[in-house]
């Protein structure tokens, strides 16, 4: 690689301290010097950086559902253009390393709506280090990896809704534990998807307890986010207390009518599991829809033994009848314990081509126009494409939002979903939104503690060596963007735009973009964590 400088920018090294005006020199990918302007000499490449641009470490989006974008789309413009250069993958459970032939099958399937199911992607790997192996052959972000402890439970115990025996709990501990052993920072959890949402505290513990043991990290989807979702977070907190793992709460929101206004009661608990010793993180977007599958807001007992048993419950009248009684009168487990508002649920994404032309229509207003009940027009949907229609879910409150992003241990993750026609505009704009409504216009947080959120306090929780502030000898994960016009262009009605004030990327020393322009540089490589808890790279 040749030296690069980047001359005269204010620099924002993601520690929190104040800007200051520097040259920085980058070489054989790490930042080689750091230096007042002017003082460096001989670089074979020289940015000058505008009045008053920032140069920040590189983003990390802490939940990103890029496992196979990485591999199909490497280049990954969404996401490197908004200055993401580390994603935290394998998120929510559900996930495709290690795996097994029929469960790949399954898990390709019930994920579709997250992730496709693209036909021509060679799916070989079956370990987690062969994934990230496959990963190291070619993308533009760096990436770390979570073990999916829902998959790990399709394994072990298989698609049905029945405690596990001891025996399958030995089994998932070993699994868990060879994945951390081969690079994993850690577990994730999708506890109102299913599988994992089968698991008992118990399960859990006994996860939890590996994860520690190896100074991981446990990132779980909560069982609730809604009726129950103080009960939730507590069981998590309490995991967390009881197994010394240290425990990040992903996407970490108060959502649906009963939690308006009722951050503080979450952060109140949270900041007490911190007071007892425990290493607690937490992160959000900044945004109030949320994004999932339509079939997430199934009962769990509808999915149980996995989507071809559901589709065939689908077709059932009695079934149908007991899943409508859950989803509009009682309230589905899949929804957060609360009934389904229709008028709420936006088609974001379809598999079928047929049913493209209801994308970013309202469950409420398809059924309207066709004089039917929404609960039949759900049904009509996941049956017609076989389970891979995504949404966007309108669940969220403002105020909720801002007070949880001002907290101490809150970090960015995107939880962005790249497919379909009409994606969340998260998936585009999460951080260049951080930092232009949130920080410029709203001025909720200081840019420096801002980026302090996006990239050194995410970089301890994955205990990076080397990465998430600007120092000399670190990795060139490295952004300019102006603060004074950076912003999120991607909106519900157009999501795919390139988000606005930020001219270069750079990933571990190379150009990923370059004057706003992908460069197909493909630097990046996985992230792994070797069993003392700490990074290798």
């Amino acid at each position: 690689m040749s030296d690069i400088l980047i001359r005269g920018a204010d620099v924002i090294d993601g520690t929190g301290s104040p800007r200051l005006r520097r040259d920085v020199l980058v070489r054989d990918g790490i930042i080689a010097s750091i230096a007042e302007p002017g003082t460096v000499r001989g670089a074979d490449r020289i940015v000058d950086a505008a009045p008053g641009q920032v140069l920040s470490p590189g983003f990390i989006d802490m939940h990103a559902h890029s496992d196979l974008r990485l591999l199909t789309d490497p280049d990954h413009f969404p996401k490197i253009s908004q200055g993401v250069t580390t994603e935290v993958i394998g998120q929510d459970g559900i996930a495709y390393a290690p795996i097994d032939d029929a469960t790949l099958d399954v898990v390709r399937r019930q994920i579709a709506g997250w992730n496709g199911n693209p036909v021509d992607l060679d799916f070989s790997w079956r370990s987690v280090s062969e994934y990230l192996a496959r990963l190291d052959q070619g993308i533009t972000p760096n990436a770390a990896y979570l073990v999916p402890q829902g998959t790990l439970r399709y394994l072990a115990v298989g698609p049905d809704q029945r405690p596990a025996t001891p025996s399958e709990i030995s089994h998932m501990q070993e699994l868990l534990a060879q994945g951390l052993r081969e690079g994993a920072v850690g577990m994730s959890s999708g506890l109102t998807y299913t599988p994992g949402m089968y698991a008992d505290t118990s399960e859990l513990r006994a996860l939890c307890e590996v994860v520690a043991d190896f100074g991981g990290f446990y990132a779980p989807h909560t069982r609730s986010y809604g009726a129950g979702a103080l009960d939730a977070y507590q069981e998590m907190l309490d995991l967390s207390e009881e197994t010394g793992c240290a425990l990040h709460l992903t996407h970490a929101t108060m959502n649906f009518g009963v939690n308006r206004g009722r951050a503080r009661e979450f952060l109140d608990r949270v900041d007490s599991a911190i007071a007892n010793g425990c290493d607690v993180t937490l992160d959000t977007y900044p945004y109030l829809p949320g994004a999932t599958s339509l079939s997430a807001l199934l009962p769990s007992w509808a999915m149980s033994g996995g989507p071809d048993r559901a589709l065939e419950r689908l077709d059932d009248p009695d079934m149908r009848r007991r899943i409508a009684q859950d989803v509009d009168v009682d309230g589905s487990d899949g929804c957060h314990g609360v009934t389904v508002e229709w008028e709420t649920i936006q088609l974001s994404g379809v598999a079928n081509p047929e049913l493209d032309c209801y994308v970013g229509r309202t469950m409420s207003d398809i059924a309207a126009q066709a004089g039917r009940a929404p609960v039949d027009v759900f049904f009509d949907f996941l049956r017609r494409d076989a389970l891979a229609t995504t949404i966007l879910q309108h669940v969220g409150h403002e105020e909720n939002v801002r007070e949880i992003m001002a907290h101490p241990h809150h970090m960015g993750g995107s939880d962005a979903i790249l497919v379909g026609e009409k994606p969340h505009p998260r998936a585009w704009g999460t951080f260049p939104r951080y930092l232009g409504h949130y920080v410029r216009d709203e001025q909720l947080l200081s840019l420096e503690d801002c980026i302090n959120h996006l990239t050194g306090r995410p970089a301890a929780r994955l205990r990076l060596r080397g990465r998430g502030t600007i120092a000399e000898g670190h990795a060139a994960d490295l952004v300019l963007f102006d603060p004074a016009t950076v912003r999120d262009t991607a909106t519900f009605e157009n999501p795919k735009q390139q988000a606005e004030g930020i001219s270069h990327v750079m990933v571990n020393g190379a150009f990923a973009i370059d004057d706003r322009r992908p460069t197909h540089s493909l630097a990046g490589h996985a992230l792994r964590m070797n069993p003392t808890g700490k990074h290798t790279s």
